[in-house]
């Protein structure tokens, strides 16, 4: 399982506003689902300026809020099609490894799942911050991104647990 307090979350933050050189935007890809997931994804969009973010979700064309960063549009998948679920891994794991991103931030969902793995088997930080809709236990992919993830984090303070998810606050 994961772990991380307070002190990571700052020594994260503080990577991501000290450029490794002057001309070198961080790279961060956004990553969710369509819906309540991505309304959350863009409540975080600020948190992110000065870098230089791809956005990558099920829906097929840029959303309005993306402006002008590049976006990826990846298959929806769920538990209920195992081979949508491959196709679906298959697309995330090609663009991040393609993309290689310095992190990757998803709000979950199946894509922010893939996304979180792969980035980690690459050795990038990866932040998953479970929905905030899942009120009384995790989501099944938050419960599962945990032991992927680099910052593990739950929106709900009593699904909070010493050894992750954490509660460090809400998006909304």
């Amino acid at each position: 399982m994961s772990s991380i307090d307070e002190s990571g979350v700052r020594a994260l933050e503080s990577d991501l506003s000290r450029p490794q050189n002057k001309m070198m935007k961080i790279k961060v890809l956004m990553v969710s689902s369509s819906g309540g997931h991505w309304v959350q994804l863009m409540r975080l969009k600020p948190a992110f300026d000065g870098s230089s973010v791809t956005y990558m979700s099920t829906v097929s064309a840029p959303p309005p809020e993306t402006d002008d960063a590049e976006y990826i549009s990846v298959p929806d998948a769920s538990m209920s099609s195992k081979i949508g679920l491959f196709f679906l891994a298959a697309h995330v794991l090609f663009h991040v490894a393609r993309r290689r991103p310095d992190v990757i931030v998803t709000t979950g969902a199946a894509p922010g799942f893939f996304a979180i793995v792969a980035g980690r088997i690459l050795g990038k930080k990866t932040i998953w911050i479970d929905s905030i809709a899942n009120s009384e236990q995790l989501s099944l992919a938050g419960s599962k991104a945990g032991r992927w993830a680099s910052i593990w984090l739950t929106q709900w303070p009593h699904l909070a647990r010493p050894d992750g998810p954490k509660y460090i606050g809400s998006v909304i």
